[in-house]
């Protein structure tokens, strides 16, 4: 398997940045990491090596990227205005340096949006927001408002609220958007929710899946029993909806 390691200096963010690249050809998946991770955990945990076989035949090549996380959402020591203002850049980073090196190495047209955990989190949002960037979006064991309390899982932005933290919560905007070319565009996604049964994170997929249904916006739902919230579950699902 074909194995690329990058890092420079982004403007977006101001520091090094990193990211990983398997195979040759194919649809591109941008592939974002669990809660807090990096961009080597899913090889570390097994989720690359169980899509050996697409990535070998040429059929997906995969771009495992870094989180900011610890600096946005998981930050206890910077204002909540701060930190969604650091998501922003996050995003710019992607749109602007991530997407040119993606397209740089493979031009063909497909591109997957893919994660798990607060990574199914970022790859919904983002293809959501940018729907014409994406044929597909993927998000396995996700949450997709990230102010909502559910169990141990508390508001990541205490309770603080503007317009940037309401148009980077999926069950937020999406409910009130009325832009009819962003709706099409949406339309023309393949969407894919994975979620186990016992995930605290269930209510905020049904919620997702009430919206998308109210606009007419079809997409695969898929539950699976238990948590389904760990890697072993994540190696198996990536097979399937990938």
């Amino acid at each position: 398997m074909k194995r690329e390691y990058h890092k420079w200096h982004s403007p977006n963010l101001e520091k090094e940045m990193e990211l990983l690249i398997f195979g040759h050809s194919g649809a591109k998946v941008l592939f974002f990491p669990p809660r807090m991770g990096r961009f080597f955990d899913y090889e570390d945990w097994g989720v690359i090596k169980a899509l050996e076989e697409k990535i070998n035949e040429g059929h997906l090549q995969i771009f495992c990227i870094d989180s900011v996380d610890t600096e946005t959402f998981y930050n206890a020591h910077d204002h909540p205005g701060h930190r969604i203002y650091r998501h922003c850049q996050y995003e710019n980073y992607l749109l602007n340096e991530v997407f040119p090196l993606m397209h740089q190495v493979n031009n063909n047209p497909n591109v997957i949006s893919a994660g798990c955990s607060l990574g199914a989190y970022h790859a919904v949002n983002i293809a959501m927001r940018h729907p014409n960037l994406f044929c597909k979006v993927v998000g396995m064991s996700g949450r997709y408002d990230l102010t909502v309390c559910k169990g141990y899982f508390d508001d990541l932005l205490g309770g603080y609220h503007n317009d940037f933290v309401y148009y980077h919560m999926p069950n937020q905007y999406l409910k009130n958007l009325h832009d009819e070319a962003l709706i099409a565009d949406i339309k023309n996604l393949d969407i894919v929710l994975v979620i186990g049964k016992d995930d605290l994170f269930l209510e905020s997929n049904y919620k997702l899946k009430t919206i998308l249904d109210e606009k007419g916006i079809s997409y695969q739902f898929n539950e699976w029993d238990g948590e389904a919230h760990r890697a072993k579950y994540w190696r198996k699902m990536v097979t399937i909806y990938i």
